[in-house]
């Protein structure tokens, strides 16, 4: 898998479809939640991507401190159902870490976390900070990597 990393202004057209392709498939029709993708944060973040025979396979987007929580963050964490057997979700989320030192120059990191995902998370040494809440009906925990 390669990866891309750009600014939001940077997508072109294929990209762009293919990474809200992706985001609506796993999060809104294989999780069954009802929530609005679109929320005008991607215009402030990176986006990181890595595709695999010219498709998006593996996604995140990165924020800078201050732009979503105090702290450098991560968010819609995603891989393509079909991929996830090859681990790609552990890449992307190496990749998106290692994006945030370059990009950033910082180390504190801040995710909102799916809560059942909090053992994969961890092996990224991220540590569960407070308790569980829900968002957009789904349990959550914020987690912190320092």
């Amino acid at each position: 898998m390669k990866f891309k990393i750009k600014l939001f202004s940077e997508l072109n057209t294929t990209e762009l479809y293919q990474i809200l392709q992706l985001r609506a498939e796993v999060f809104v029709v294989e999780q069954d939640c009802v929530y609005q993708d679109i929320d005008f944060k991607d215009q402030k973040a990176l986006h990181v991507f890595g595709f695999k025979n010219d498709k998006v396979v593996a996604y995140t987007r990165i924020f800078k401190p201050g732009d979503y929580f105090e702290n450098a963050s991560i968010g819609r964490v995603v891989v393509a159902e079909k991929e996830r057997k090859f681990g790609y979700g552990h890449l992307i989320m190496k990749a998106s870490i290692s994006a945030i030192k370059n990009n950033f120059k910082v180390d504190e990191i801040t995710i909102s976390a799916q809560k059942y995902l909090k053992k994969f998370y961890e092996t990224h040494q991220f540590k569960q900070v407070g308790e569980e809440y829900l968002e957009d009906g789904i349990p959550h925990i914020r987690m912190d990597r320092k």
